[in-house]
């Protein structure tokens, strides 16, 4: 068996100790294959009341304590998650999935299937098919989006980015998605010369992984038509993908009308 990445991944049948590094991965698991989880990190927010035993940020997780977990199958992500954590993991005889950063809603999908019907050696769960059926369709292009992810620097959605698409797919183009970075660092006032010129007639704000507020659009883009969305419904992929469509076009609808 092998992961998104093409690396082995010896195990020997369906995990029942699972380390999550990523947290819509730790959503999803939780959701389709409940009590399988033996940590996760501190980011990891949903299910909302998850108990399990916290081991750091995706980014810089506490490796000791995930050996020492003894888990079956390790979760990371090509993007959240550093090589030299999961090689340690590896070498020490911990089988590690990598999911690679899905650039589409598609692509996540077609993962998530992949990794609970051969991994987890499961059917495939409901919300998977329920949300590929409800994200099918592209919308009708209605704006053109700057959507920044971080600021100090500011960072935005570039090409290739999953993020970028649900938002294609809900009618909303970004600027960035032509650009050579898949999160492109502009300076402030590149962005406002972005609204300025008319590149721009959108500005999609979400709250994670930096918490955009109210205070973000008027204060840095004055005259800026803003939206505040939720970052897990932006971002994440799994079961949150279901409700997302619905809560991002209602979203989207009370700005664009």
């Amino acid at each position: 068996m092998t992961d998104d990445l093409g690396e082995d991944v010896p195990l020997h049948g369906s995990p029942a100790r699972v380390v999550s590094l990523v947290p819509s991965l730790t959503e999803a698991v939780e959701v389709t294959v409940p009590g399988r989880l033996a940590g996760i990190t501190d980011y990891c927010t949903h299910p909302p009341g998850l108990d399990r035993p916290r081991v750091g940020g995706s980014k810089y997780p506490r490796v000791d304590e995930v050996l020492d977990l003894r888990p079956d199958l390790v979760l990371a992500n090509s993007e959240e998650n550093r090589p030299e954590d999961v090689e340690r993991l590896r070498a020490s005889g911990f089988p590690v999935w990598v999911m690679a950063a899905p650039a589409t809603v598609p692509a996540a999908l077609g993962s998530l299937r992949r990794l609970f019907t051969q991994a987890f050696e499961v059917p495939e769960p409901g919300w998977l098919v329920e949300a590929e059926d409800v994200w099918r369709e592209t919308a009708a292009p209605r704006a053109r989006a700057v959507v920044p992810v971080w600021r100090k620097p500011w960072v935005v959605l570039g090409r290739e980015t999953f993020g970028g698409d649900v938002l294609h797919r809900l009618g909303v183009s970004t600027v960035y998605s032509e650009h050579a970075d898949r999160y492109p660092r502009p300076s402030l006032d590149e962005l406002r010369a972005a609204f300025d010129s008319g590149e721009a007639d959108l500005l999609v704000l979400p709250d994670e992984p930096y918490e955009f507020t109210a205070d973000d659009g008027p204060g840095h883009f004055p005259g800026a038509r803003y939206v505040l969305v939720s970052g897990r419904y932006l971002t994440w992929y799994g079961p949150s993908l279901v409700e997302a469509h619905r809560e991002l076009t209602a979203a989207l609808d009370a700005v664009l009308g």
